[in-house]
């Protein structure tokens, strides 16, 4: 995108409100009042620092777990309703991931969505997903985010939305840049994400997102197999089952902010 337009999306930001799932609610990133921070909240300090004291707004709508539909559903009427500035959408990852999912058809719902957005707000800004060439879980799903991804980009192109691209941001490939679920960001990974977000928005960021991690001593392959057996155990198997009973970490949960409110 051009400096000039991005400029012009910094310039014009005095409101924000972000729509999504665990990433944006900030899951894996822990707040000292028990919640969660994440990416979404970094960058609303990142954009309320440009502005005089208490007038920029922000809201987090999003709630760990929820599908597209329920996002469009919950989320975005509401978004509509408070008409900020700005809009992050980051959805469909959860559809993705499940199996059976087709990407070509939840992109099509992605771009209802995206649509309905462009209308009513400012500036929508759609997230691709993450590459997932190292998570256990994940990475014989590759190919299908990566198709997701495209037509992500292709809705953006169409509508006129900033892309921020969390698939070619390789430091967050790096295991720490990850929780122990090895599902969510960890707060270092958070913040890598909200700081390439404010670049996006031409935002002037303190740190590069790309700086290269501290080297880590190698791990021997007994340690990395009991780390694995950990992880199965503590967190792939609670996951499997709350699928296999229909259930989300999110139900009966409510947004952590559903109101443009000053920082």
């Amino acid at each position: 995108m051009a400096a000039e337009s991005t400029t012009f999306i910094r310039d014009a930001i005095r409101s924000y409100a972000a729509v999504g799932d665990s990433f944006t609610e900030g899951v894996g990133d822990p707040g000292p009042d028990g919640g969660f921070v994440g990416w979404a909240d970094r960058l609303a300090v990142l954009l309320d620092d440009r502005l005089p004291e208490h007038t920029f707004r922000y809201a987090n709508l999003a709630v760990r777990g929820k599908l597209l539909d329920q996002i469009v559903a919950d989320q975005v009427p509401r978004a509509k309703k408070l008409a900020p500035d700005l809009v992050t959408f980051a959805a469909g990852g959860n559809d993705i991931i499940r199996p059976g999912t087709d990407p070509d058809e939840v992109a099509e719902r992605f771009e209802s969505a995206v649509a309905d957005l462009a209308n009513a707000v400012g500036t929508v800004v759609v997230t691709t997903g993450f590459d997932t060439r190292g998570v256990p879980l994940l990475k014989h799903l590759r190919g299908k985010i990566a198709t997701y991804n495209g037509h992500v980009r292709a809705v953006a192109d169409r509508y006129g939305c900033p892309v921020l691209d969390l698939w070619s941001l390789r430091t967050v490939q790096d295991r720490r840049a990850w929780d122990d679920d090895r599902l969510h960001l960890s707060p270092e990974g958070h913040t890598r994400v909200a700081l390439r977000a404010g670049q996006v928005l031409g935002v002037d960021v303190p740190a590069d997102p790309d700086q290269p991690w501290p080297p880590l001593p190698p791990r021997g392959t007994l340690e990395v197999r009991r780390d694995d057996i950990h992880w199965a155990r503590e967190y792939l198997v609670p996951w499997i089952g709350r699928r296999l009973r229909g259930e989300s970490s999110g139900d009966h949960m409510e947004a952590k902010r559903p109101d443009l409110l000053p920082l």
